[in-house]
């Protein structure tokens, strides 16, 4: 007996997730502005349960962090991290750019222009939105390319901490051009089946990137670095699935 496959449907949690992390990727909830969870479940039209649970995984993935006294906040982003993360990025990408290369020269002839194209429109639009998912595919498309599946499943637990800061960024300043130049670039090396060369442009990508970032974010002190690393260590003990109440989570 032949099954028909089932295209796979956000769950509420994830579609409350994605609202929530947009909102604020885009400016709209602030450095450690407060999060009310009543007021967000009335918000989205949706009960308060789909929220409390998008609101553990946003913490768990160091977006959000426990606010004074209870409830959630934004969490204040810290540069030392987000350089970290940039610097596990640039030897995924790397290796990325160079199994591409090796493995997949046609299907990045055929299809990587269009990322190019996406890419270049949204800087055109100055939409937040439009920047960080047309960065996004681009990369992640550079993923399925390299032929090893581990390489965006380590990367994209990483890119939720990574829209929040490039967001705060983008909110503040002219969206940069020469990233697109960049990523051309690269895909010119993979389509040449250059291996050496495509990882080495995708790591000098990634270091413009992180240096361009970091500079632009405020320092944290240590009170702000404290509590930004409570919020990302709570996936060692929190379970976004458990039934937990909201009194009991600290939620206000």
């Amino acid at each position: 007996m032949s099954l028909r496959s089932l295209s796979p449907q956000p769950t509420l949690v994830e579609q409350v997730y994605e609202a929530l992390l947009s909102e604020i990727t885009e400016g709209k909830f602030g450095p450690e502005e407060r999060l009310i969870q009543e007021e967000l479940a009335e918000a989205l039209g949706v009960s308060r349960q789909p929220v409390q649970q998008a609101l553990l995984l946003l913490r768990t993935h160091g977006v959000l962090c426990d606010a004074p006294g209870r409830g959630l906040m934004v969490a204040p982003l810290d540069p030392g991290h987000v350089r970290d993360l940039y610097e596990i990025r640039s030897a995924l990408d790397g290796v990325a750019s160079a199994g591409a290369a090796e493995r997949a020269r046609e299907t990045a002839a055929s299809d990587g222009p269009a990322f190019i194209e996406r890419g270049r429109a949204a800087v055109k639009s100055k939409s937040i939105a439009r920047l960080i998912a047309a960065d996004m595919d681009f990369h992640f498309f550079l993923y399925r390319l390299s032929g090893n599946p581990l390489i965006a499943e380590v990367s994209e637990p990483h890119w939720t901490y990574l829209r929040r800061a490039m967001g705060e960024v983008l909110v503040q300043e002219t969206p940069p051009t020469d990233i697109w130049d960049e990523h051309e670039a690269i895909l010119a090396a993979v389509i040449a089946g250059q291996p050496l060369v495509a990882e080495r442009l995708s790591r000098e990508h990634i270091l413009h990137a992180s240096t361009a970032l970091v500079s632009q974010m405020r320092p944290v002190d240590s009170t702000d670095r404290r509590t930004a690393s409570r919020g990302r260590r709570a996936a060692r003990t929190d379970s976004p699935g458990s039934d937990a109440t909201v009194g009991e989570r600290g939620f206000s």
